[in-house]
């Protein structure tokens, strides 16, 4: 059996529930991130390697 994800949601996230991501991290530590207004759909997977870089350089801007 599969190991449920702890879905995350962005803390820049609106309150209204519009235009948020949400992110969790799989048991191969996989940073997956879905659209939480389809939780459903795709998810884009990226290895915390580069999850780490996206994450600095989109805190730099």
């Amino acid at each position: 059996m599969a190991a449920e994800l702890r879905w995350i949601r962005s803390s820049y996230s609106g309150g209204g529930g519009e235009a948020c991501v949400e992110f969790a991290v799989d048991l191969q530590k996989t940073v997956l991130v879905r659209d939480s207004k389809d939780r459903s759909g795709p998810q884009l997977g990226f290895s915390a390697l580069a999850w780490s870089a996206f994450v600095v350089t989109v805190s730099s801007s």
